[in-house]
């Protein structure tokens, strides 16, 4: 390497130059003539414009005046060679700029880039890079691993006082390769103390999601650890809706195994924050039950131990694992649960026990109570007395339950893949009942299971349940709380949605409290189909439209889907959680990738993370795996950013103003998401064409001039014609040509 200084009365520059790279070298002192022309590019680069003196600073010896005297000269004859060069290139320009102003309009090409620049969407977008645990192409890594917990619970109800009293065991096995000094205990109830961060943050006007007043949490009874052969009381702190448990000696990783037992009771709020609660009715109180037991947070490879509390936004994460749970009850209450009940025999009167058997083989509703027997002591075994009603489910993450002597309860079959079976059922006061009601619940329950299971993944579960009381909407394993007072399409909606909640995530059990969207966008994208299939499309008009979210996204409420569910402003959580996820997903299937391909992906990312803990780059990397698509431009434009969409027609001229040799099209972009083009072309004899250009014709650019190979003159123009893409102001979608022929080129959009 020659170092070489630049030195002026202003300005100092320095660089280093490979001699084996530029051929630049200095022999004895002296320049070597064959390497003049090299020194021009040097001076060129320095731009010479003002008197430099050149001195050579290597290591070697030289005489410096010499060489300055020499190098004065000869930068006075690359001084006049460059004004020469100068005059020549202007004038080259010249004819260039010209030459290509007349290619645009007469050079018969397929199209032509606009304007470059560097285009943002189109930059990486990091999801991640493969570790043992997790591929870069979205499936689990060789050595993936994730905990486990099994639950077993002993449960008694006092609806003289809403009052749930219960001890869990919990056995929870360690597979992370990280030893263990403690354990993190979701206790969510505790949102209802009046003393929560959730009581707190909740705003004086209300809240769906917040407390309503009401002063309950778990009262702990005792806590005991038994590990290693030791059984003892740990040391515990309390940190909002999270309890930490202190081992006094760490859990081994590698299925190192601790029992934890806890004895707890909590009175159950009127209002549980939309998710759980109880509703007083004509034949008495339905008691809706969640979020009731302790349980032990996800400890995974991705954050360690997960402790978000529980503010009442930002819904759940848990690990899965077996439930095994005992409900006793007054006798004249029905229990309903997640699982399999298995203890039918003692919990149901002869006649009932026959009507369950004759629904598990019947597609029509079958009633196990009707509405004329709700509340008489016949329709129960051990009048005046109590039962405990027995439930079990396996691979699950969680467990919920209702109860109420005011339960209408009918079911029918559900026909599985493989010839595999479960069973429909609901439950619901009389207040509910009637065929334009909760009466046509369980043929919503049987349809919405069915499609999914077809569909995509395999319905897992023995039963499938629908509780009408006072939550309006919620979903838990194999049992979902809906409102009492939906009817018609309401009622199929609330219920297909929550029911697409076992997918996501019962099934592929992703992290609701850091990103709602990972479910609820993914399961109302799944309802729009399942609405379409159902009945013939009965309620198929209901479809969320993709341009009915332009507004919102227009406006200063617009939120990135990434925010965390607890951020969320109040208003959003439908737009960003639910509808512009779901938009984002159909934009991909229908216009992006195509239907087949797409299913294809979507139904891997479910197999490949059914019963496991997926984070958003995990999916994002799946459709790109299985589809081939590079689709970084879509997860920064639609998920991380609120950009918004705006295509255009810009002009239409003709190669050499001649109609029969084709049109050229100009088209822009003039906001920052990028999406396909999407083009309908009616010509002059009234038939039309069907143009679509991939998303790569904005990656230099943003603007587009497409040739159109047609005899005929073109009358009209539009983009997206179907409304497939969220533009924000389709009015410039539309190019019609003026009357006069030769005018078109003017024309603007309309």
């Amino acid at each position: 390497m020659i170092q070489f200084q630049a030195t002026s009365f202003n300005s100092r520059e320095s660089f280093e130059i490979s001699s084996y790279c530029r051929n630049l070298y200095i022999v004895n002192n002296t320049l070597e003539y064959e390497n003049f022309i090299h020194l021009i590019e040097l001076f060129s680069y320095l731009s010479l414009r003002r008197p430099y003196k050149v001195r050579k600073t290597s290591a070697q010896p030289a005489d410096i005046e010499c060489w300055n005297a020499y190098s004065l000269h000869l930068i006075m004859m690359v001084n006049q060679f460059y004004k020469q060069l100068k005059l020549v290139f202007m004038n080259l320009l010249k004819y260039c700029v010209a030459f290509l102003t007349l290619l645009v309009f007469t050079f018969p090409a397929q199209a032509q880039q606009g304007r470059s620049v560097i285009q943002e969407p189109f930059l990486n977008y990091d999801t991640g890079q493969s570790t043992e645990y997790r591929s870069a192409s979205g499936a689990p890594g060789e050595d993936y691993w994730q905990n486990s917990a099994d639950y077993k619970l002993d449960v008694t109800l006092h609806p003289d006082q809403h009052m749930v009293e219960s001890t869990v065991e919990i056995q929870y096995t360690n597979n992370s390769p990280q030893d263990l000094e403690y354990l993190w205990i979701q206790m969510d109830q505790n949102l209802f103390a009046k003393d929560s961060w959730g009581t707190k943050l909740t705003p004086h006007t209300g809240s769906r999601f917040g407390n309503r007043g009401f002063d309950g949490g778990l009262t702990l009874n005792s806590i005991q650890v038994a590990h290693n052969g030791n059984t003892y009381t740990p040391e515990r702190d309390m940190v909002d809706t999270n309890m930490k448990l202190e081992f006094q000696k760490a859990l081994a990783a590698d299925s190192g195994e601790v029992t934890v037992t806890i004895d707890y009771q909590f009175r159950i709020p009127d209002y549980g924050s939309d998710r759980m609660g109880r509703l007083e009715t004509e034949n008495g109180w339905i008691y809706e039950v969640a979020q009731w037991y302790p349980r032990v947070a996800v400890f995974d490879d991705q954050e360690g131990w997960n402790v978000r509390p529980y503010l009442g936004a930002g819904e759940f994460y848990m690990d899965f694992g077996t439930f095994d749970y005992t409900i006793t009850a007054p006798s004249e209450f029905v229990v309903v649960g997640s699982g399999e009940l298995l203890n039918k025999e003692e919990v149901l009167t002869d006649q009932q026990l026959q009507r369950w058997n004759n629904a598990q083989n019947s597609d029509e509703r079958v009633y196990i109570i009707r509405e004329n027997e709700v509340g008489k002591k016949t329709s129960r075994p051990n009048p005046g007395g109590s039962l405990t009603w027995h439930y079990k489910i396996e691979q699950s993450r969680d467990i919920a339950w209702a109860a109420s002597k005011a339960f209408i309860w009918d079911a029918a079959r559900i026909n599985l893949p493989d010839g595999d079976k479960s069973l429909a059922m609901s439950v619901y006061p009389v207040e509910s009942a009637g065929d334009s009601a909760w009466g046509r619940s369980t043929e919503y329950v049987k349809g919405s299971v069915e499609y999914y299971s077809n569909k995509w993944h395999k319905y897992p579960y023995p039963t499938a349940i629908n509780v009408a009381g006072t939550v309006g909407g919620m979903e838990y394993p194999a049992i979902m709380f809906c409102s009492w007072k939906a009817t018609g399409a309401g009622l199929w909606g609330v219920t297909d949605h929550e029911f697409g909640h076992i997918w996501f995530p019962m099934i592929v059990g992703s992290n609701e409290r850091e990103y709602a969207w990972m479910d609820e966008g993914l399961n109302t994208f799944m309802n729009g189909y399942s609405t379409m299939n159902f009945n013939n499309g009965e309620y198929g008009g209901h479809r969320i439209s993709i341009r009915g979210i332009t507004n919102w996204m227009m406006s200063p409420a617009h939120e990135p889907i990434m925010t965390h569910p607890d951020q969320i402003q109040q208003d959003n959580l439908g737009y960003v959680a639910y509808f512009k996820p779901a938009v984002g997903l159909r934009i991909l299937r229908e216009t992006v990738i195509g239907p087949e391909l797409f299913d294809e992906a979507f139904r891997e990312y479910i197999d490949r993370w059914a019963y496991k803990h997926p984070t958003h780059n995990d999916f994002f990397n799946t459709i790109e795996d299985v589809t081939g698509r590079e689709l970084d431009w879509f997860w920064r434009g639609w998920f991380e950013k609120t950009w918004n969409l705006d295509q255009a027609v810009d002009s239409v001229h003709y190669v050499e103003n001649d109609t029969t040799q084709g049109a050229l099209v100009s088209i822009s972009n003039n906001r920052k998401m990028v999406m396909p083009v999407i083009m309908k072309v009616t010509l002059a004899d009234g038939s039309t064409q069907m143009v679509e250009l991939p998303v790569h014709v904005w990656h230099r650019g943003d603007q587009w001039t497409a040739k159109l190979e047609t005899e005929q003159r073109v009358t009209r123009i539009q983009l997206d014609p179907n409304r497939e893409l969220p533009d924000v102001n389709p009015a410039n979608n539309i190019w019609t040509a003026s009357e006069n022929p030769m005018q078109d080129a003017g024309t603007s959009s309309n």
